[in-house]
């Protein structure tokens, strides 16, 4: 035990061989040292690491074999709109820029900014003085011509008598003759005159040339305006009826047009920029006569009576066309559609509480449901939440979803009063599918979730 000593395995070892030992060590190379400690830390969390018996079953309780939770829903027969969405500006009928039509000093406004006014309502009125005095000029040189023509007409009727009798040439006759016709149209020019001057007189009083709003007036009291001011003195802006114009793919062109020329007035409502506040409601009114190249899409015109004037000239608002109405349809909620290798499907719920994949073809649909062409017959229970995680042949359990949403298939999820575009198929839902469809472009954001299949 003198002679000797035990390393720390408890092995006897002579004081030589801790030497070369550690001579070893020394000369080793460095990376020779790091991958050994890296060995012994893999080691050592090794180690520590439980088994598979110490962790437990992996996946709770359900990946032992027991039913999946899962919200369902049953089929139902409703109707289901097929609309289309596009983005809108309201354009007023008519906006008129006030001009004047002479030239005076302002002398008085007669309206307020932003205020309603009627059609004929006195805006501003010019300084009618130097127009009166022109009138009145007119009028004493109408009363002078007028008395030259009654005389050129007496001597007219003295000359013919003197001619009949051969007491004067007939050179004299034809002079007298043009004389009187100079004085008539001297007459005439005069009443011309004084009509001039009482419109002018009119024009000093400028009045609204339709109904509608003004806006902020460009002009002031004292302000001398001319018929070529640039900016006009008001504008005067049509609200009522109003107008939306916007745009759809050319791809609708078709159907819309197949309801125009049967005679159908189509429903159109503006919602706001954010989809969530429905503004008014309209009806088409025309069809533009072009497609626009650059972007493939056609421009319509809807018009709103805008009778609270929730509409204002140059909004940007959400249009949603009313094409029409699928009546009796198969309907389910956009949540218990499933997409996969089999195409469009659902998880049908049977009696033994087992499910069976079903394909079904999707048709028109909204936020909160789609209607199935095929596949599918009312009264028929689907999942509509919890089927990211079954099979064919999988056993599940019922519960309750958040909201009663699966007690209650009709019921509308939160968002679902807002517009969204309806088509065969795609559902607005951007996602490939196997319906058929003409609506492809995605919805906004605010729609019922799916599990994939």
């Amino acid at each position: 035990m003198n002679d000797t000593n035990r390393d720390p395995f408890g092995v006897a070892t002579p004081p030589s061989m801790h030497a070369r030992l550690r001579e070893r060590v020394r000369n080793a190379p460095r990376w020779a040292v790091i991958l050994g400690v890296l060995v012994l830390l893999a080691l050592f969390a090794w180690l520590l690491t439980p088994g598979k018996s110490a962790r437990g079953p992996a996946g709770g309780r359900f990946a032992a074999g027991g039913p999946m939770p899962v919200v369902t829903a049953q089929a139902r027969t409703g109707d289901m709109p097929i609309t289309l969405i596009g983005l809108g500006t309201v354009t007023p009928l008519a906006t008129v820029t006030v001009q004047s039509q002479i030239s005076g000093q302002i002398v008085k406004i007669a309206f307020k900014e932003g205020q309603t006014v009627k059609e004929g309502d006195p805006l501003i009125q010019i300084d009618p003085r130097p127009y009166q005095v022109a009138l009145e000029q007119a009028e004493g040189a109408l009363a002078r011509d007028k008395a030259l023509l009654a005389n050129a007409r007496v001597d007219l009727e003295r000359y013919q008598t003197l001619f009949a009798q051969d007491s004067i040439a007939e050179q004299q006759l034809a002079t007298q003759k043009s004389l009187v016709a100079q004085d008539e149209g001297n007459v005439r020019t005069d009443q011309g005159q004084i009509d001039a001057a009482k419109l002018n007189l009119t024009y000093c009083h400028i009045v609204s040339p339709i109904s509608g709003r003004v806006g902020l007036q460009q002009v002031n009291v004292g302000n001398y305006v001319t018929p070529a001011a640039p900016n006009g003195l008001v504008v005067v802006t049509q609200l009522k009826p109003i107008t939306v114009l916007f745009t759809l793919p050319e791809d609708d062109i078709p159907p819309i047009l197949k309801q125009m020329r049967a005679g159908a007035a189509l429903p159109v409502t503006a919602w706001d920029r954010t989809n969530t506040q429905q503004i008014a409601t309209g009806t088409l009114q025309s069809i533009d006569s072009q497609i626009d190249t650059t972007t493939g899409t056609i421009r319509l015109k809807a018009i709103f009576p805008n009778s609270d004037e929730s509409l204002f000239p140059q909004q940007f608002v959400n249009v949603v066309l009313l094409l029409d109405t699928l009546h009796g349809a198969t309907l389910i909620p956009q949540a218990g559609v499933q997409r996969g290798a089999p195409g469009t499907y659902v998880y049908l719920v049977n009696a033994d509480q087992t499910v069976n994949v079903r394909k079904v073809t999707l048709g028109p649909g909204d936020a909160t449901n789609i209607s199935i062409t095929q596949g599918l017959t009312p009264g028929e229970t689907i999942v509509v939440d919890g089927a990211d995680k079954l099979k064919d042949g999988a056993k599940v359990m019922l519960r309750q979803g958040p909201g009663a949403g699966g007690a209650a298939p009709g019921a509308e999820a939160p968002g679902a009063g807002q517009p969204k575009r309806s088509g065969q198929g795609q559902s607005g839902r951007g996602q490939p599918g196997q319906g058929q469809g003409t609506h492809r472009r995605p919805q906004p954001s605010n729609q019922s979730g799916q599990g994939g299949g």
